[in-house]
């Protein structure tokens, strides 16, 4: 699933941590990293944006309540 504009960071990722199951990120060139990691967390996103809003990610969920998560994130902010 994609994401677009996330401007609350830290919600973004207390959902993550919040999962049960592997949550990965799909990097541009489509390697995936494991968003749960704390350091792929900060060393990653970091690049991903520089003012406080992420523009754009891929993410694969593989726990339905996992992705129900993610969606209502995505729909409610």
């Amino acid at each position: 699933m994609k994401f677009n504009n996330i401007t609350d960071i830290e919600k973004f990722f207390s959902i993550i941590d919040s999962c049960k199951g592997t949550v990965e990120l799909v990097s541009q060139e489509g390697d995936r990293l494991n968003l749960k990691s704390k350091l792929t967390q900060y060393v990653s996103l970091a690049k991903v944006f520089s003012d406080g809003t992420i523009d754009n990610l891929e993410i694969i969920a593989y726990e339905p309540e996992d992705v129900e998560k993610l969606m209502e994130f995505m729909i409610r902010g």
